[in-house]
């Protein structure tokens, strides 16, 4: 079996600020198949038309999408080796627009032993998501169950024959 990859809860600490590596631009496929995949029929992030009435001009990017997004960019440093317990206070402050580049940084907000499972910590996080120019356009925390370090569970490797 090969070693781990990501974060357990020991290498987690409070305060820690972790820039995510990766950011992702938005296009309209994105956001017309996510938006008619859910089952949200609001025109403003589908009708180019509509859209350019509102006071936007354009489509907004679902803002659920961005959520997905803007979580998934912080998997590999923080919920890679754990579980999603909770969610909380998510603010939109500003409008997503499709050919948009969203970014994410996540800070460590708490962290404590789990009492019933002790092979695993619990840990708050407040994430970031920001555009291209630096404007904030989402946050949100989260609680995570995450592994300690010798707990993560295996992964296999291939047998390759010779």
């Amino acid at each position: 079996m090969q070693e781990p990859k990501g974060r357990c809860y020991e290498d987690f600490h409070e305060g820690m600020v972790i820039q995510h590596e990766l950011g992702r631009t938005i296009n309209t496929a994105d956001n017309t198949w996510f938006t008619l995949i859910t089952n949200n029929n609001n025109p403003i992030h589908f009708d180019h038309f509509y859209a350019a009435q509102t006071e936007f001009g354009q489509p907004l990017v679902n803002s659920t999408l961005t959520l997905a997004i803007i979580v998934g960019l912080s998997v590999g440093d923080v919920s890679k080796n754990g579980v999603n317990l909770g969610w909380k206070e998510i603010t939109v402050p500003a409008p997503v627009f499709e050919g948009d580049t969203v970014y994410a940084q996540t800070e460590i907000l708490s962290m404590r032993e789990s009492k019933s499972r002790p092979h695993m910590g619990i840990v708050g996080i407040k994430t970031t998501g920001f555009k291209q120019d630096g404007t904030v356009i989402m946050t949100l925390e989260r609680t995570v169950l995450i592994y300690k370090r010798g707990h993560i569970p295996e992964r296999p490797t291939p047998t390759i024959a010779s």
